[in-house]
């Protein structure tokens, strides 16, 4: 098919889509917050009438004792857990199958998802695997590969998820998105549907005191991504998902850094909590984009952690979109402070992406990336493209040429 044809069709189905989501019922997940809210969460599971939980965490948070309140308050409660703590910072088909056999054996009716965007992604998939039982995860990638096969099979929806983050970043409680790793064929990709979207979401900020600066930094980031890609789309968003993307732009830049330079400053952890569940809350309706896809596969082929893929890749990819996007990063930059009176759009969203860089840079993340091998880049590029089209509806749609050149700029 022509590259004309194509990018007509991308857009058509776009548009259609994006009918589609303003017609499907949105519920969003119950938010339980403040400081130590996490203890609220055993009685809020017990008064749902579930008494057997399967615990995914990682092994990270275990050696911290992170989980011993919560451990401790469900025990009081009396509701027994099984723990899966094996996930991955990627986590991957294997980490899913493993803590889906620990549902199993041990009769759970509910999931916690507790940690970062691999715990509650693991546990968002892990969910869709009980409802589908005979539908491996590489049948699930895309949109609505969960649901849809319910109206052939009659299956169940999955089990209750209860999030809880411990970083400010992927708002992975609030998206119906879940992002899956396959080591052998080094792809990473997306499962997107909304009966994997968390019921509950618990933003206690004391869970993210004792994050390090750099994953402060980069978990933050990468909600500022969301908040970016959801804004600037097509068709998708709607005046809500912008509102809530806006709201989650000018809290990060007022609160990244003080969170980087003082891990105790609850204030500020608070706030970006809130800005990581905003950013997700619009993304989920709003989509993400190019940075995303290319983060993706950069994630897959070379183990990039996603928060650090996201604001490395994110000025270039705005850079590249050019006019088409200047409208909207020009409103960026007038809500986050950047922008000077006098300014054109072009100059206001050019101010915006050279903020961001700035930002990057107080924060300590780098420019380039120095694990790209060029062999590798025809492949992510066709990986990248495969993801994002025609699904993502970004305000420019790239080819292979493109994209290769993004990803060979981002080489150091």
């Amino acid at each position: 098919m022509p590259w004309t044809l194509k990018k007509v069709y991308y857009r058509i189905f776009q548009f259609c889509t994006g009918i589609g989501m303003k017609l499907m019922p949105w519920l969003e997940p119950e938010v339980i917050e403040g400081a130590d809210s996490l203890k609220k969460l055993p009685a809020v599971i017990k008064e749902r009438g579930f008494a057997r939980v399967l615990v995914v965490t990682d092994p990270g948070l275990m050696s911290l004792n992170m989980l011993d309140t919560l451990f401790e308050q469900l025990k009081a409660t009396g509701i027994e857990y099984f723990v899966y703590d094996k996930v991955q910072p990627n986590p991957t088909i294997a980490n899913i199958e493993a803590a889906l056999k620990v549902y199993k054996e041990n009769n759970c009716q509910a999931i916690i998802g507790f940690g970062g965007g691999s715990s509650m992604d693991c546990a968002k998939i892990t969910a869709a695997r009980v409802a589908r039982p005979n539908r491996p995860i590489p049948r699930m990638r895309g949109l609505f590969k969960v649901i849809l096969p319910a109206f052939k099979m009659g299956s169940l929806l999955p089990p209750t998820i209860f999030a809880v983050p411990t970083t400010a970043g992927t708002g992975s409680e609030t998206t119906i998105a879940a992002v899956v790793s396959d080591p052998e064929t080094h792809e990473k990709y997306p499962i997107t549907d909304p009966v994997i979207r968390p019921k509950y979401a618990v933003l206690d900020p004391m869970l993210t005191v004792g994050l390090p600066p750099h994953i402060t930094a980069t978990t933050g980031m990468d909600a500022l991504t969301h908040a970016v890609e959801s804004y600037i789309g097509k068709f998708y968003n709607n005046k809500d998902t912008r509102g809530k993307a806006v709201m989650a732009a000018k809290i990060i830049f007022g609160n990244i850094e003080k969170a980087f330079e003082n891990g105790r400053d609850i204030e500020a952890r608070g706030q970006m909590l809130k800005a990581a569940y905003y950013g997700g809350y619009s993304f989920t309706r709003g989509g993400v984009g190019n940075i995303h896809c290319i983060g993706h596969n950069l994630g897959g082929m070379y183990n990039v952690p996603h928060g650090l893929a996201m604001p490395v890749i994110m000025p270039y990819v705005l850079e590249w979109y050019g006019e088409k996007a200047h409208k909207r990063l020009a409103e960026l930059a007038d809500a986050v402070g950047v922008s000077r009176p006098g300014m054109d759009q072009a100059r206001k969203a050019k101010a915006f992406i050279e903020a961001i860089r700035q930002l990057n840079k107080r924060l300590g993340l780098p420019e380039k990336f120095d694990c790209i091998e060029d062999k590798d880049i025809p492949v992510m590029a066709e990986r990248a493209l495969r993801e994002c089209n025609p699904t993502y509806p970004v305000p420019k749609i790239m080819n292979k040429d493109d994209c290769m050149a993004i990803i060979k700029a981002l080489k150091a």
